[in-house]
């Protein structure tokens, strides 16, 4: 076992001997969203630091940062790939309903298909708190978790082939668009992620580059914190507390084990 497997393993907390397939993925998504944050720090920075196994590592397993979609689907696509799936990394577009279209930035979402004998499937860890906790069938097979429905669309757009739609729990009654994604075009090489990495971290319509946000999704539900406001969602019930900077850094520690100058 290398370096790598060992130590993504221990970071969510998943047993060393265990081997990966498709019938234990879903745990390993559902430790893997309790344990990373979903989070923008190094985005704030300007961190402009290459997409590799190694710089992943380091930020992620021995800093034990979380990061954005590029982040946390690069590191999930290595370990993967390590244990033996059939994975590869694809660009998607994110809707954003606030503006009733898809981002400015493009094709600047990161995911996974998997391959498992004849059936495809959709595999995501980075997109904040819409994640689905489960692989997502590309035939149409609908999924349900700890974090709502979700379904795979097949249709061609400017985007790619492909919709990912959900029913977030306890907050959508409705199907709604996530985000189009792209089939066809595969990621030959982590490294090719960087121009996207590049795009958030600069564009001026780049959701993240503005104000910290950290998320994560469990079992019970999600949290979500920025400098102003700490949202949770626990068994159906939302609580939202405003807070100041001082707060901000406490909360950061506590539940996001991250440290905030």
């Amino acid at each position: 076992m290398n370096d790598l497997n060992r130590q993504f393993r221990n970071r969510i907390g998943f047993p060393e001997e265990t081997p990966i397939s498709l019938g234990n993925l879903d745990i390993i998504l559902e430790l893997t969203a309790a344990a990373i944050p979903f989070e923008n720090l190094c985005t704030l920075s300007g961190d402009l630091s290459d997409l590799n196994e190694k710089n992943l590592t380091e930020k992620i397993i021995e800093r034990k940062e979380g990061g954005l979609c590029y982040d946390l689907n690069g590191l999930l696509y290595l370990f993967l790939r390590e244990n033996g799936l059939d994975v590869q990394l694809v660009r998607g577009a994110v809707y954003v309903p606030d503006i009733n279209g898809f981002s400015p930035t493009g094709k600047t979402h990161a995911a996974i298909l998997l391959k498992d004998a004849a059936e495809r499937y959709l595999v995501d860890t980075g997109f904040g708190g819409n994640l689905p906790l489960k692989p997502v069938p590309l035939n149409g097979m609908e999924i349900s978790s700890s974090n709502g429905e979700f379904r795979v669309k097949k249709e061609k757009n400017e985007f790619g082939d492909y919709f990912l739609e959900m029913k977030l729990k306890n907050k959508d009654t409705e199907w709604r668009l996530g985000y189009a994604f792209d089939s066809t075009q595969l990621v030959k090489d982590i490294s090719e992620l960087n121009e996207m990495k590049k795009i958030i971290t600069e564009h001026p319509q780049s959701p993240f580059n503005k104000k910290l946000l950290l998320t994560r999704v469990t079992a019970e539900g999600s949290m979500v914190l920025t400098e102003t406001s700490y949202t949770h969602w626990k068994d159906g019930k939302m609580a939202k507390e405003e807070i100041d900077s001082e707060r901000f850094r406490e909360l950061a520690r506590k539940y996001y084990k991250v440290d905030v100058k």
